[in-house]
């Protein structure tokens, strides 16, 4: 199911939040109604922390199924939060701290900034359990931003080319395809946040967009 939603009139959902396959990661206070709507579309747990003190969990972590990478400003009381529910959290050690950004994961791969330090990819690699590959994508080192990734499909900056996308597929095992959210917005992974049981997209998100979105992430039953 594809929802479409914003967080207090915020379109970028994906900034604010931080989605595995098992748990989101979502910003304090947000009020009931709204948990169980993120719980509901994407099949998740939810755990409600900041980032650094951020609300802006999305830009701060990246994860899997595995495990979460964070800012190494974290805070080790947010840390434990995500940890307390049994789920492996590591801060990356790198100066580049937009984890969100600058990773691009699923349960099978990763594509990150190629400006990472060899500590912190082997740190990817060992905390989300998968190959990681360093890349940009439409030549856009902020893979996590312009692009939205899950088991069943990754969506991607409509500039990527056609040799972008074959290389997406190869390293996250999973079908790509280029599109756009709210109304034109390229950087697909600021407004979306997707598992492979729902996917929400900001309100302003079209007709013809959805329709991409939901041939992309293979979900055939419609949207809201």
């Amino acid at each position: 199911m594809i929802r479409r939603v914003n967080l207090g009139g915020n379109p970028n959902l994906g900034v604010s939040i931080a989605a595995t396959e098992k748990l989101a990661i979502v910003p304090p206070k947000m009020g009931p109604g709204m948990i169980d709507l993120i719980e509901e579309s994407l099949g998740v747990e939810t755990v409600e922390t900041p980032i650094s003190g951020s609300n802006l969990a999305g830009a701060l972590a990246c994860g899997n199924s595995n495990g979460f990478v964070v800012s190494k400003y974290a805070f080790d009381r947010e840390i434990e939060a995500i940890r307390n529910i049994g789920v492996e959290v590591e801060r990356i050690p790198d100066r580049l701290t937009a984890v969100g950004n600058i990773i691009l994961a699923n349960d099978f791969g990763a594509i990150v900034n190629p400006l990472l330090s060899d500590e912190s990819v082997e740190m990817i690699t060992q905390v989300l359990d998968v190959e990681v590959e360093r890349g940009s994508i439409a030549k856009f080192k902020i893979t996590g931003a312009v692009a939205t990734a899950t088991n069943k499909g990754v969506l991607v900056h409509p500039a990527a080319s056609q040799e972008d996308i074959n290389w997406v597929e190869k390293v996250l095992k999973a079908p790509a395809d280029v599109g756009t959210v709210n109304n034109g917005t390229a950087l697909v992974g600021a407004c979306t946040v997707a598992t492979s049981k729902g996917v929400l997209v900001s309100l302003n998100t079209t007709g013809p967009e959805l329709a991409r979105i939901e041939e992309t992430f293979g979900f055939l039953e419609g949207y809201l």
